[in-house]
């Protein structure tokens, strides 16, 4: 028997085996009725994201990032072209709820013209954090662009590690994420640790918050702030579990957690229990650990907000900083109806708490925060509009060090080691090649911004007014943002010296950018008739 009569035989062979097993199986009737075939049912159900994503879907027709945004994000990460030609494939005057920034023919500053112009030039908040509070280590951020909560747990060691690579880089902050300060974090980035409900990295072996543990990390890495975890956009209100098989050796050290048992995060805090206590608490950690502290939360029921803010505007005691994340953020898992329906998007959930804090004169002495697709420039631009003094990115930093948004978060096997634990899949990750890639896209992110707000005629992103920014509500109308919002005059914009302060650190190291000097004639005036 020739080697391929053999090859043939066997294949035949494992096909009837296949065969027999389809039409003896009870669970699937497609496969009992159209054995062997039907399995193709299967696998095209199971490349279908990626055959879309390549093959079928039109340039802005996926979610939750499109083909441009991500192109524009791999393209920024790597410093080639971001530019698009041929115009915009939107149907603007169609797309209702569509932002449109206006841009100013003459205003204070003057956009350089070259490609590159505003890579490398740096762009801090616009209010020093902690400052109002008086904590003893408040500083102001040196980028208005961050890095976002996410775990190691939900993203692999080599991920982390390349974000806090990146961080240091680009001179941005990275949010540890509520699962604990690991190893992979201590690569010279600065910190925000997050404090989540289950206190991992700071917890006893009962599971209760230790504020001894917690001085000691914050002692032994860059720490620059705390943030308090209430919820966040794709699961608000829910806990969440990691798996034995998921908690490794690194994972349980740095949780605080037994090694290969279910890892818990119950779905409220047990140090407070309303507003009150909550304020207490913060202003525990901040005396105990002089960092400015603060609050993140997904937007549903107000009241919280209301009692929040009645409370600072009238005890002396409150929160640094507030990060508010919008339902249309991500998450590693979550049940569908957490992800499409629980907690408000961003623009409408940061209105209407920040609308909460102006209206009790309380929105210049905080630093609010935006996360959920901030991470692209014209959703960044509306959130300074808003009144953001800084954006977090989350799935585009991902994006950065090489998520291909394959979806397969929850599964443990994405495929190119970003979101999962699985050690031959995560080896293909360098985090020395990735971390460049992730602090080039900060840099050139903020390049953007910064275009953009010198295009509007101001210095700075938190500059940029609701004014600017106008929302088509069809083909022939549109409204003002503070109109849609329902924002007063003087709302989204830093106190009036943080303004002018921040516009003496955009101006006081370098000139204004510009094509040629002035001529003779514009300079002295006309000649005399």
């Amino acid at each position: 028997m020739t080697w391929a009569t053999r090859a043939a035989t066997a294949g035949l062979s494992a096909l009837a085996g296949v065969a027999a097993r389809d039409l003896l199986q009870r669970e699937h009737t497609l496969l009992r009725n159209f054995p062997v075939v039907g399995r193709a049912r299967y696998l095209l159900e199971s490349i279908g994201p990626e055959l879309r994503q390549y093959l079928v879907a039109g340039n802005n027709d996926e979610r939750p990032f499109t083909r441009d945004q991500r192109r524009w994000v791999y393209a920024s990460a790597k410093k080639q072209n971001n530019y698009f030609g041929f115009g915009t494939d939107i149907d603007l005057e169609f797309t209702a709820g569509y932002p449109v920034i206006n841009h100013r023919t003459f205003g204070r500053a003057v956009p350089a013209t070259t490609a590159q112009a505003g890579q490398e030039t740096p762009l801090p908040g616009a209010k020093v954090l902690g400052a109002a509070l008086g904590r003893a280590h408040a500083f102001r951020p040196q980028s208005v662009v961050n890095i976002s909560a996410m775990s190691f747990g939900s993203l692999s060691g080599p991920a982390v590690e390349a974000l806090n690579r990146g961080a240091a880089l680009a001179g941005c902050l990275h949010n540890t994420g509520e699962g604990g300060l690991s190893p992979h974090h201590r690569h010279g980035g600065e910190l925000v640790f997050q404090l989540g409900t289950a206190y991992f990295g700071c917890r006893d072996q009962h599971g209760r918050f230790d504020l001894a543990k917690l001085k000691d990390v914050v002692a032994s890495a860059p720490v620059r702030a705390l943030e308090i975890k209430l919820s966040q956009g794709a699961k608000p209100g829910l806990g969440g579990v990691l798996p034995a098989a998921k908690v490794s050796a690194d994972i349980a050290a740095t949780r605080g957690v037994p090694e290969g048992v279910d890892c818990i995060s119950p779905s409220r805090h047990a140090e407070f229990s309303d507003p009150d206590s909550l304020l207490d608490w913060v202003e525990l950690l901040a005396s105990e650990t002089g960092l400015p502290v603060g609050i993140k939360s997904a937007v549903g029921d107000m009241a919280f907000w209301h009692e929040l803010t009645e409370l600072m505007a009238t005890t002396g005691r409150g929160v640094d900083f507030v990060t508010i994340d919008g339902g249309e953020g991500g998450t590693g898992a979550a049940p569908l109806i957490f992800t499409d329906s629980v907690s408000l998007p961003f623009q409408l959930g940061f209105a209407r708490v920040y609308s909460a804090f102006a209206r009790a004169g309380l929105h210049e002495q905080v630093t609010f925060i935006g996360g959920g697709k901030l991470g692209l420039p014209d959703n960044a631009i509306v959130a300074f509009a808003l009144g953001c003094d800084l954006v977090n990115v989350a799935r585009e930093a991902m994006l950065a060090i090489g998520c291909i948004q394959a979806q397969k978060c929850h599964t443990d096997t994405c495929p190119t080691g970003v979101a999962t634990q699985n050690a031959w899949l995560t080896h293909g990750l360098d985090p020395a090649l990735k971390s460049v890639r992730a602090a080039t896209y900060v840099q050139t992110l903020r390049r953007d911004l910064l275009k953009v707000a010198e295009a509007c005629g101001v210095e700075h992103p938190g500059l940029i007014d609701t004014s600017t920014v106008e929302i088509l509500t069809g083909r022939t109308a549109s409204r003002p943002l503070a109109e849609v919002y329902g924002y007063e005059p003087s709302w989204g914009l830093p106190s009036a010296a943080e303004r002018e302060r921040i516009v003496a650190l955009m101006t006081g190291e370098a000139p204004e950018g510009g094509s040629a000097p002035p001529s003779p004639t514009a300079v002295d005036g006309p000649a005399p008739g």
